[in-house]
């Protein structure tokens, strides 16, 4: 018999419900919070903690799935459903041209050899919108918005996905790119920035903070598939998450019962 979520289990579930998606610094002092505050028994083990509330989920066909970033290879928590395969999740907060924006966006980042796409080679795609057309303008808002809703990030003029859109778009990304997607060598996640194996009977890849773990010790860095000599540079290791991130997110303060989040409501 599946254990029940009690009180401390919910607040944990509506926080992540209200802020998308949480790192995991702070779902560890999200989780000792929420003991504390019901007086429920606490132990450092996240995990099953998480798979209580994900047995609930299961009938209503909704996951928190751990992700990684793929900047700095630290971890995160998102809310995923688990039965949509596209991008349906996101048609109650854009409009349909917003929409094709964003599918046109993630094409030109999953076709790159960088991950990235650059702000003018989205803005040019827009002007192929089938649906109502952007103005340079309103299509940078729409980009600014995916930035703020942490679907899209930018630095220097050019976007990526998110750890939340790859995490939750992972099955329509399999599914739509499957001759273009590959996964990281080391954790078998979905790979889009990252080093790759220039042996042509090989190409695997590897995220950089994937290459800096495995190098680590290495001082003649061969391909962990093929073992051919890896030509790119070493990336250093990425640091270690701040305490300050471990700021727990303002919405766990709040005492209310979960309430559906905007994201997982369909048309």
């Amino acid at each position: 018999m599946s254990r029940p979520m009690g009180d401390s289990h919910k607040r944990f579930l509506q926080t992540i419900m209200s802020n998308g998606i949480i790192s995991a610094s702070q779902a560890v002092a999200l989780h000792k919070h929420c003991c504390e505050t019901h007086g429920a028994h606490y132990t450092d083990r996240l995990d099953d903690f998480i798979n209580v509330i994900n047995t609930q989920l299961q009938p209503l066909f909704m996951h928190i799935r751990k992700g990684m970033s793929e900047e700095d290879g630290l971890e995160y928590y998102a809310l995923v459903n688990v039965t949509e395969t596209d991008i349906t999740r996101m048609t109650s907060d854009y409009a349909d041209n917003e929409l094709e924006l964003f599918r046109k966006t993630m094409d030109l980042i999953v076709d790159s050899e960088s991950g990235t796409a650059s702000s003018t080679d989205i803005l040019n795609s827009a002007d192929s919108l089938r649906t109502k057309k952007l103005k340079k303008k309103e299509t940078e808002l729409v980009l600014n918005k995916f930035v703020q809703d942490k679907w899209l990030k930018e630095k220097d003029g050019e976007y990526t996905l998110s750890v939340r859109c790859i995490v939750e778009m992972e099955q329509y990304m399999r599914t739509i790119y499957q001759d273009l997607i590959k996964v990281c060598h080391v954790c078998r996640n979905i790979a889009l920035q990252c080093q790759m194996c220039e042996t042509p009977a090989c190409g695997i890849k590897m995220h950089l903070p994937c290459v800096a773990r495995y190098f680590r010790a290495r001082s003649d860095p061969r391909c962990p598939a093929c073992s051919d000599f890896w030509p790119h540079e070493i990336p250093e290791m990425p640091h270690t998450q701040s305490q300050s991130s471990q700021n727990l997110p303002s919405s766990s303060k709040e005492n209310t019962a979960p309430t559906q989040s905007r994201r997982s409501r369909r048309l």
